[in-house]
């Protein structure tokens, strides 16, 4: 073992023989040229990519205009028979004016059993990330903590579209501040034993559902 890290230590040492003594690395400019996304994909495109990517990971993905967005809601929580659902405290009021469970209110206090005795939990999301299907929370006022969206076994995720959603992870990082908590999630928890049996909702939710939010327009159907 200390040979091997002897090697490599070694390997470094001459890859920076010629830095000059006290060069800091944020001294030197890094040429980041490289593509950001494998296509240049238009708003609809990626939003399509981004359910197909979602449906992949066992996501149940619904499509919505402003205005269907209560009732929506509530169907997916009777459909889960949900009693109770935890609210982020900078969720949109009128997102709960149709559901018929009761509202859980998160507090700091809340602990993990009592998260767990909670049914559903509902949010919005910092960005959606087309091209591996990923959702990303941030702790935003609509989201909420990390551990509200990781112990409740139903979590309904609302991304706004298109202004939520990018085509790539690295046009997702420069959108997002690092300094936040980024929770990054591409379908339902899932795991595998060892003999390879997948296993839902050991690490958070059993059941994800996304709702692509599209704005009112005047003449827009709502798809469900």
């Amino acid at each position: 073992m200390s040979g091997d890290r002897d090697r490599v230590l070694a390997r470094v040492r001459r890859a920076l023989a010629d830095v000059p003594r006290g060069e800091r690395p944020q001294d030197v400019p890094v040429e980041r040229a490289y593509a950001r996304a494998h296509d240049d994909m238009a708003d609809g495109r990626s939003v399509d990519l981004l359910a197909r990517n979602l449906a992949e990971y066992r996501a149940v993905v619904h499509r919505v205009a402003d205005g269907g967005l209560p009732e929506l809601l509530a169907r997916l929580l009777a459909a889960r028979g949900s009693t109770s659902v935890l609210v982020p405290p900078g969720l949109p009021p009128g997102w709960s004016a149709a559901w018929e469970a009761r509202p859980v209110h998160d507090r700091g206090a809340s602990t993990a059993r009592e998260l767990d005795a909670v049914d559903s939990v509902v949010t919005g999301c910092a960005l959606a990330v087309a091209e591996t299907g990923t959702i990303v929370l941030d702790g935003g006022p609509d989201q909420g903590r990390r551990r509200i969206t990781l112990v409740p076994d139903h979590h309904v995720c609302v991304v706004r579209v298109p202004d939520q959603v990018v085509s790539s992870v690295p046009q997702a990082l420069a959108r997002l501040d690092p300094t936040r908590p980024l929770t990054w999630i591409s379908g339902p928890s899932a795991t595998s034993d060892i003999e390879l049996d997948r296993v839902e909702g050991v690490h958070g939710p059993r059941r994800l559902d996304v709702v692509l939010l599209t704005a009112d327009r005047p003449g827009l159907a709502a798809p469900g």
